[in-house]
């Protein structure tokens, strides 16, 4: 289903637009992104489509999730691009809130989610109060959405879990989905931070996946975890990467446990976040170590 897209910025209008189709007995479905969109959001919005009667996507560079010296001003902004690209893909209506419609009270004043555990570890370790903010605003556009369904990429695997577990312990009344990774013929995970890459760059970014497969690869042939680990961060490191980890983790980011573990299915993930120049780009691959 493709067609016009209505965009509004204003809370007002998006909680009629929703409420009318809410009375209709209509399912929502919810796309978060921070815009600049290409195809893995748009198969975002594509499984939204599948599991809903009317689609919502929010574009919204938040502020909170951003740590000191990161990204937040030269983050790309598109928004006449990612309005076309989100009716192509079947949305039916973009919720673009300038920064005070999502913090009335300002930043300073705002009240914060925080996750406890789970955002201590790998992203949450090396990017501190960055779950805080993805949180705060997720929460804040799941009252104002009031979605059934909500759709997450699982390029971000860690912030996947991270909103799961939210939802759970709060009590939201919203299916979470996860959605497959998109990636480039060269085997790179779709990002809006890919367009960053210099060209040369560009050129060693797949490097990013050959590690994650060598690092499935040898656990699946006998390797031990750590052993793996290491020798994906060396040939990362050799790469020209600043790794911040490459780690091999169950499906809940805990350490894998000893082999033969009681109640360990043997499904694991492994996870990359590095720096190549400027720009920090991460991924994961899930699978069985039984395989």
């Amino acid at each position: 289903m493709t067609g016009a897209v209505e965009a509004v910025s204003r809370l007002d209008a998006l909680r009629a637009r929703i409420d009318g189709w809410k009375r209709e007995g209509m399912r929502i479905g919810f796309v978060p992104t921070m815009g600049n969109l290409h195809e893995g959001h748009y198969s975002l919005v594509r499984l939204a489509r599948a599991h809903a009667d009317r689609v919502v996507a929010s574009v919204f560079v938040n502020p909170t999730q951003f740590g000191p010296g990161e990204d937040y001003e030269r983050y790309p902004r598109t928004p006449d691009a990612d309005v076309a690209g989100l009716a192509a893909a079947g949305c039916d209506l973009a919720w673009m809130p300038a920064v005070d419609a999502m913090y009335p009270l300002g930043l300073e004043c705002a009240v914060r989610v925080h996750v406890p555990g789970i955002t201590g570890v790998l992203d949450g370790a090396h990017r501190p109060g960055h779950f805080d903010g993805v949180c705060t605003v997720v929460a804040r556009l799941f009252n104002q959405v009031r979605p059934d369904v909500a759709v997450f990429g699982r390029k971000d695997y860690q912030q996947l879990a991270v909103i799961r577990h939210m939802v759970r312990d709060l009590a939201f009344p919203i299916e979470v989905l996860g959605a497959d990774i998109v990636r480039e013929d060269d085997g790179l995970a779709r990002s809006s931070r890919n367009q960053y890459l210099s060209e040369e760059e560009r050129a060693k970014a797949p490097a990013i996946h050959r590690a994650l497969l060598a690092m499935r690869n040898a656990v699946q042939g006998g390797q031990g975890w750590r052993e793996a680990e290491s020798a994906a961060a060396s040939q990362l490191q050799a790469e020209g990467f600043e790794v911040d980890y490459a780690v091999l983790r169950t499906p809940l980011l805990a350490e894998p446990p000893g082999a033969g573990a009681p109640g360990d299915d043997g499904q694991r993930v492994a996870l990359v976040a590095a720096r190549l120049g400027r720009t920090r780009l991460i991924d994961n691959l899930e699978f069985s170590s039984n395989s």
